[in-house]
């Protein structure tokens, strides 16, 4: 797990060494053991590496590695948790290795089958491969996009980053503000990620399950995964599919369990945090497997006293049965505007809700020196969680049709239209020229895949989830919180196998009358706590957003409301939000609605601050 960069000049003078350190510098947070850099014969192409040492964690690991005939030079980001298992394949047909790391492995794999090795990763990934003959480079993403990889492409460079910011604020590109994606994330801060297209111009997002290769100054985009075009025969039985999910849940935890480092987990104390420990103590009492770390009872616990969102009880009940004594991380008032600033920096876009819980946690996790940490993020939008107790699935579906049964144009629009006016009748829609503002759709990951069939409303609806809207988001937001100190996390329930299984199965078993989860809920029986396994509350990993606007963050708010920044003001209708935000201060009237609706218009204006 690392930062990675590189620079490809098209013409003029070579990649001065100044040039790439600053780029790689930009993402040191993103690996703090140490950099490297790498440059061709010509200088024209240099590429940079921070490393965060997970696997192999000596010498053997460092990056920009070279292929042994050194013809091929890799700097790469994530983690391949089958590499054993392709180390040995290719053990097989003559190739011989160096060191234990799964670097080494994805250049062997690239020798031996080119981008047919990304069909055979299990894990996640953003990697550039330069060759050093052909003057071609290889850049890829892994399935569901859980690494990032960002880039820039000019007549005079291509430049690519793991972060956005670093990219704006390297010096080797003129940067704009799209205006359309600004209106677009205020309006619908899940609508922008699953996308190709940032908050600025020249900066692009190479997609989810998607290729580039660099040829002669020309980019050529492809698509080498498509979730519905890998989805298994599924068992006959309820209690068959129950048994399979199970196993191929414990395999996920297991492989993500292997680590040369000590790793823990973030637990809530919800169903999907307590599933993974609960998992990870299971596969520790069996016996670990190859390369599985036994430094692993560490659980790390976000605790609000006397906010509405706080799960510490339950999260030291999962922590009990999981054989671990948690750190309990206490958050309170005074955390609301301390290191905002940085936050907000480190979470490099806009989103609903300030994300210091999560990065306080993973902070605590630096701290102590574990540097993994297995958390819960996928099961929510693979199996269904986005409605509220007492609901019944009937309920559910029928007042989600909007949003399940089509991605047509029309229907989209619609839907954005029928939003603003909603929030524009409650006062917290504030974009100059009223509805006419609204920026058309962009193409989202998945949206355009041909579902089966027989795939019912909840399937469909989850699979926009999952792939273009709430899932890409959620994945940026903890890469860059948990990366911010050098944190690596791994998403058992995303490992692309469970992904596809459960894609495959039908609705009704993954949400029944009265829970979501459903097939999951049944796979953990007996092997979590009862209470926990069976309990409806849904809070998800937040700060107390609510009790923190109607306090301390009020003034903060005030303060930067009354900043001038142009940029913002050229589409936002300014006077409305004071007011609004005004009279939300005055009657302490902030909840969870309205900090989702105004929250990232205030989040925009600090971004375009800080352009």
């Amino acid at each position: 797990m690392c930062g990675i960069a590189g620079i490809v000049n098209l013409r003029g003078p070579p990649v001065e060494q100044s040039e790439i350190r600053n780029l790689t510098d930009r993402i040191a947070h993103r690996g703090p053991n140490g950099a490297g850099y790498w440059f061709s014969t010509e200088c024209n192409v240099a590429l940079g590496h921070r490393r965060l040492a997970i696997i192999d964690p000596g010498p053997g690991g460092y990056q920009p590695m070279a292929s042994a005939d050194g013809r091929h030079v890799i700097v790469y980001n994530g983690e391949i948790y089958n590499f054993l298992e392709l180390r040995r394949e290719l053990e097989a047909v003559g190739e011989r290795f160096q060191s234990e790391s799964d670097t080494e492995v994805i250049l062997a794999a690239w020798r031996n089958w080119r981008e047919g090795m990304l069909l055979r990763f299990n894990g996640m990934w953003a990697l550039a491969i330069y060759d050093t003959q052909s003057g071609e480079m290889f850049l890829a993403r892994d399935r569901f996009g859980i690494k990032p990889l960002l880039y820039a492409l000019t007549p005079e460079r291509f430049v690519f980053a793991s972060e956005h910011r670093a990219l704006v604020h390297s010096g080797l590109i003129q940067t704009s503000v799209d205006v359309d994606v600004a209106r677009r994330l205020m309006l619908d801060a899940f609508s922008v990620e699953g996308s190709e297209r940032t908050l600025n111009r020249e900066v692009h997002r190479l997609q989810a399950g998607h290729f580039m290769w660099l040829r002669e100054g020309k980019r050529t985009i492809g698509r080498w995964w498509c979730t519905v075009d890998h989805l298994p025969v599924i068992p006959n039985t309820e209690g068959e599919r129950v048994e399979q999910f199970g196993e191929l849940f414990r395999s996920a935890v297991a492989l993500r369990m292997r680590s040369d480092v000590p790793i823990g987990t973030c637990l809530s104390g919800g169903f999907d945090s307590t599933a993974v420990i609960c998992e990870m103590a299971e596969h520790a009492r069996a016996g670990m497997g190859p390369r599985g770390s036994t430094a692993w009872r560490h659980a790390f616990v976000a605790a609000f006293s006397g906010a509405a969102n706080d799960e510490r009880p339950m999260a030291e009940e999962a922590a009990k049965w999981a054989g671990v004594a948690p750190t309990i991380v206490e958050i309170g008032r005074d955390d609301a505007t301390r290191e905002i600033d940085r936050i907000l920096d480190d979470n490099d876009d806009v989103y609903i809700s300030l994300p210091s819980a999560a990065w306080l946690v993973y902070r605590e996790l630096a701290k102590r020196g574990v540097l993994v940490s297995l958390d819960g993020h996928g099961a929510d939008e693979l199996m269904g969680a986005y409605r509220q107790e007492g609901q019944s699935l009937a309920y559910y579906l029928r007042n989600s049709l909007a949003r399940l049964s089509s991605s047509s144009v029309a229907l989209t629009h619609w839907v954005d239209v029928s939003r603003a006016m909603m929030l524009k009748g409650r006062g917290c829609y504030f974009l100059r020229g009223g509805l006419s503002q609204i920026p058309p759709r962009f193409a989202l990951a998945g949206e355009s895949d041909a579902l089966p069939e027989e795939w019912d409303a909840l399937n469909r609806r989850l699979y926009r989830l999952f792939h273009g809207t709430v899932l890409p988001t959620i994945l940026r937001n903890f890469d860059r919180v948990s990366m911010a100190h050098g944190i690596e996390v791994r998403m058992p329930f995303m490992d692309w196998r469970l992904v596809t299984y459960t894609m495959a199965l039908p609705g009704t078993s993954k949400s029944s009358d009265t829970h979501t989860k459903w097939i999951a809920r049944r796979a953990m029986q007996g092997r979590m706590p009862e209470d926990i396994r069976m309990g409806r509350r849904k809070i998800g990993f937040n700060s107390p957003m609510p009790e923190w606007l109607n306090g301390p963050l009020a003034g903060w708010i005030a303060s930067l409301l009354n900043q001038k920044v142009p940029a913002f003001s050229e589409f936002v209708d300014e006077a409305r939000l004071d007011r609004k935000v005004g009279q939300l201060n005055a009657a302490r009237g902030w909840d969870w609605q309205s900090v989702g609706a105004i929250w990232p218009y205030l989040n925009m204006k600090w971004s375009l601050a800080r352009l």
